[in-house]
């Protein structure tokens, strides 16, 4: 009577509760974890992330669409520390800015290519290292990529030639090496962009040379940044082709040979910056390129030439520089009667004869800089307020340096914003006078404009004009901004322009979270469009510490939320009271009842065997992993074998599992389960999966392993995942699934043979480390003798070992026939069979040792040998011939197979990294010891989120 007087309670109890969490719980579970995961990684939040509830509760910086997270936009917020992984369980993510973190870094996860509906990233002016991962390739939504202004280093992934709507690309200010990526007839790369209106590539160290595919007349290129690198060999003529180019920067490289002559079809170019390469050639003439402001081609090696006359028809001129170009004779007086002409640079030439600005220069002039040439006489009358300068001329070797323009002035660039009718006060450490003489506490960062349109420094109508735009956009998009102040502009060595800002508050001397936030999300994401003038630009923000206090409002809301907290809270330990006495009730009477193993109701019978004897592995309830798969929804379904599904879990502490759930229908395969449980919980490598745990409970039998982001190796040579593998990473797979299988072989005990190695059973982690999985064929050898197995055949057609199938003798050497295998689809991107034809023999039939690559190019993966020589690749494939060997006996051992791609590693500049293979070696004890137009900008797509 007792007890169903207790479950009838716990019945009314738990629906009562269960109600109240729908009235009050928005957000998804998935999304909630991934959040914490996120702040587990971050150090010393500036912002709180309280409750359970993401969307409901309105935690700074989400953004949500019913109950799933849809933005996070976090940038200045002082955050430390790196991204976790779990980031790919916000499936509906469109947009992720944290940029202007400078604490924030690390390694760009790979499974951040798992947000398929991301279409913002901005994560400018961080701390993030390494390559950018070629998973980027798979956020097929992406319309604006900013990863500028960090340490990324390595190549530029190929895979991003698949981000078709893509419209902004930035990664200046890097350090990514290596050629600028073009598409190889297999693998897209930039060159099919073509609806992309920005490449700003610049102050990186990329090399080789400038790929003539990389332009078409389909491109709708506006800005061309390619400035700052390492770049050779020659301009191509296909740049001629990109007519919508409106800023052109190549400056800074080692470019040679004469320009391409239909550089000139380039009608709309506003900027050209040419200078500092080897060019050389004449001179071209630039005279049908009319909307012309800004061009700098010095430090070239042009022919020795006059001065061309052509410039004085560019109307549109400001600023003309060219410095060291092998200029001689006089300079033609029409030049100075531009009418927007503000700067003339043409020191270190051989310019000679009398100056003559004549008496209708431009009333905008303001610097004309002819150092070291050979000018004898100066202007009669000049304006104060034009800065001549004649040094290192006859002129000033003449006369002394009694006249103004034989010194060299001291540049005064100095600007700040005019007050409102009052005076500045002296404000404590930390505050600012506003543009209203008030004492507060601005949202500070740098402007970088990357190419700009004027020259002249001094002329305050230019920093006005931005002023006003910066405001005029803040009250457009509701942002609490009451003033700005812009100061000490100053050109740097690279021809950037930078640019300090001050952003006051409206109403109160600071700003509060959501302030910052909105204010730097509108300028890292490109919605504030400076004036046309200015052109490209980059914000680096900086962190900021002085934020204010939530609102009243957001006070009074939390009050309600804590008071309904305490209500519910009080049904919860009312009903956590009579549970836990019932529950322990119920233990007690299952102790008695079964015991405490999990596989008492096991099967003992000749399909299931003994019970498992198990070493470490956790044991999961049903429920339990219905919970971590939000009831194993069809969003978390990450694979399918004759088996089952395969299915990702998160774990309450955080960390991502992969579920492998049978079908009812397979559940006749219970010595797989057994034979995988029991390998998998003993043997611990970083080339081979680790089991976490496994659940046998209410008629299901699922194994539950780490997570493994990357996918199959098959998925990646097919391209389906999107990943670039070139020759030195196909060699680290390589080298890397090798190493598992031979700790299977030699040093696990007994020793094991895996019977199912295929490139569907390596799967590649974040670094793209292979991990050898699915152990359900597995067999162990224990103390035979014989050196067989003798068993039924079993594996996967295309890498049966010949031997096997024939005897039913299972080997080890059956293993190394299937690895071989495997490195004949590495290096081809082939199937074994396809289309009727076995890998093994096309291989052999298409061999020619005299010829080079043993005549197997037409053979090899396309992609395989994109920018590098395929070093090794002959040793390769005769040790994977050694492999296939008919008998077992003529195959080497996978010990062997290890050193010998070790080798082969070496041979191609790789010195692989080693490793103790001890039976005590844990694939965590591994992975620590090898850690390692200026008007046009991007539309943002929606709603602004704006302050709630």
């Amino acid at each position: 009577m007792f007890r169903t007087m207790v479950q009838r309670a716990l019945v009314f109890l738990l629906l009562a509760f269960i109600q109240s969490l729908l009235v009050a719980g928005e957000t998804d579970s998935q999304d909630y974890n991934a959040l914490m995961s996120l702040m587990r990684r971050w150090d010393k939040l500036s912002f709180d992330w309280e409750g359970q509830d993401p969307c409901g509760e309105n935690w700074e910086g989400i953004w949500c669409s019913g109950s799933r997270v849809t933005e996070i936009i976090l940038p200045s917020m002082n955050l430390a520390g790196s991204i976790s992984d779990n980031i790919q369980q916000l499936s509906e993510l469109r947009t992720l800015d944290l940029s202007y973190n400078k604490d924030l870094g690390g390694m760009l996860p790979s499974s951040i290519g798992n947000l398929k509906k991301l279409e913002n990233l901005a994560l400018i002016g961080c701390s993030f290292y390494g390559p950018i991962p070629d998973s980027i390739g798979n956020l097929q939504q992406l319309t604006f990529l900013s990863l500028n202004s960090n340490n990324f280093s390595g190549r530029i992934p190929n895979s991003i030639g698949y981000l078709s709507n893509l419209h902004w690309l930035d990664l200046s200010e890097n350090q990514l090496e290596g050629s600028i990526p073009v598409s190889n007839g297999t693998i897209p790369s930039l060159d099919m962009l073509v609806g992309a209106k920005h490449f700003h590539l610049g102050n990186n160290k990329l090399s080789g040379n400038i790929p003539s595919q990389l332009f078409s007349s389909n491109m709708t290129l506006l800005h061309l940044l390619l400035d700052s690198n390492k770049l050779v060999g020659k301009i191509p003529d296909t740049i001629g082709l990109v007519q919508t180019l409106v800023v052109l920067r190549l400056d800074r490289n080692i470019l040679i040979g004469a320009l391409p002559s239909n550089i000139t079809n380039l009608t709309n170019v506003n900027e050209l910056l040419l200078s500092n390469n080897k060019l050389s050639g004449p001179v071209p003439n630039l005279t049908s390129m009319n909307f012309l402001t800004y061009v700098d081609i010095s430090n070239n090696s042009f022919d020795a030439s006059a001065f061309p006359t052509w410039f004085s028809t560019l109307q549109s001129l400001t600023t003309i520089k060219m410095e060291n170009t092998q200029l001689q004779g006089p300079v033609p007086a029409s030049l100075f009667s531009l009418p927007n002409l503000e700067t003339v640079v043409l020191r270190d030439n051989q310019l000679n004869g009398t100056l003559n600005i004549g008496t209708s220069y431009s009333s905008n002039l303001q610097l004309v800089d002819l150092q070291n040439n050979l000018i004898s006489e100066a202007p009669r009358v000049i304006e104060d307020n034009i800065s001549l300068i004649l040094v290192g001329n006859p002129v000033c070797l003449e006369t002394g340096v009694t006249k103004s323009y034989c010194i060299v002035p001291d540049s005064d660039t100095s600007y700040s914003v005019p007050l409102v009718n009052c005076q500045p006060n002296l404000c404590s450490s930390g505050q600012a006078s506003s543009p209203r003489c008030s004492c507060a506490y601005p949202y500070k960062g740098t402007f970088i404009f990357r190419s700009v349109s004027f020259s002249d420094l001094s002329n305050s109508s230019y920093f006005m004009a931005l002023e006003e735009g910066l405001i005029s956009s803040f009250k457009s998009n509701n942002l609490p901004v009451d003033s700005v102040s812009v100061s000490n502009p100053t050109m740097d060595s690279l021809a950037y322009l930078n640019v300090s800002i001050e952003i006051f508050a409206s109403g109160e001397d600071r700003f509060n979270q959501t302030g910052i936030t909105g204010i730097a999300f509108l300028l890292s994401n490109q919605i504030f469009k400076a004036p046309e003038f200015y052109g490209p630009y980059a914000f680096i923000g900086d962190n900021y510490v002085n934020f204010a206090v939530a609102p009243e409002q957001s006070k009074s809301s939390s009050r309600g939320i804590i008071t309904g907290a305490a209500v519910g809270g009080s049904f919860l330990l009312l009903f956590l009271l009579i549970a836990g006495v019932y529950a322990y009730r119920q233990k007690e009477r299952a102790k008695r009842a079964v015991g405490s193993n999990p596989f008492v109701q096991w099967d003992q019978n000749k399909s299931h065997g003994a019970v498992p004897q198990l070493k470490g592995a956790r044991w999961f309830s049903f429920e339990e992993l219905k919970m971590y798969t939000n009831n194993f929804s069809e969003i978390n379904e990450i694979g399918s074998g004759g088996y089952g599904k395969v299915y990702r879990g998160i774990l309450p502490a955080g960390q991502l599992i992969a579920i492998k759930r049978a079908q009812r229908e397979s559940m006749q395969g219970g010595p797989e389960f057994k034979t995988e449980i029991e390998l998998l919980s003993r043997v611990h490598h970083k080339n081979l999966v680790s089991l976490v745990g496994f659940c046998f409970d209410q008629g299901e039998q699922m194994l539950v392993y780490e997570y493994v982001p990357n996918g199959t190796l098959r998925d990646t040579l097919s391209g389906k995942s999107g990943i670039w593998l070139e020759w030195i990473k196909r060699l680290e797979i390589s080298l890397g699934a090798a190493r598992g299988i031979a700790y299977l072989h030699e040093f696990a005990n007994p020793p094991i043979i895996h019977r199912d190695i295929k490139t569907t059973n390596i799967l590649l982690d974040m670094h793209l480390t292979a991990k050898v999985a699915d152990f359900g064929l597995s067999k162990i050898m224990g103390d035979n003798e014989k050196g067989h197995v003798s068993t039924q055949v079993k594996g996967t057609v295309g890498y049966l070992d010949p031997d096997y199938y024939m005897t039913q003798q299972l080997t080890e050497k059956s293993d190394v026939y299937s690895f071989g295998v495997v490195m004949l689809e590495i290096i081809t991107g082939r199937k074994p069979i396809e289309q009727g034809k076995y890998i093994v023999r096309e291989v052999r039939m298409a061999m020619d040792k005299t010829k080079e690559l043993y005549n197997l190019g037409e053979i090899l993966d396309q992609a395989i040998s994109f920018g590098t020589t395929l070093k090794g690749l002959e040793k390769y494939v005769d040790l994977a011939l050694r492999c296939v060997e008919e008998s077992g006996a003529e195959r080497p051992t996978m010990g062997e197979v290890v050193k010998e791609i070790e080798n082969i590693m070496q041979i191609a500049g790789v010195n692989p990294t080693t490793e103790s293979r001890s039976t005590s070696e844990t694939s965590e004890d591994a992975s620590m010891r090898h850690r390692p137009c200026n008007t046009e900008v991007f539309p943002y797509n929606g709603d602004f989120p704006h302050p709630r």
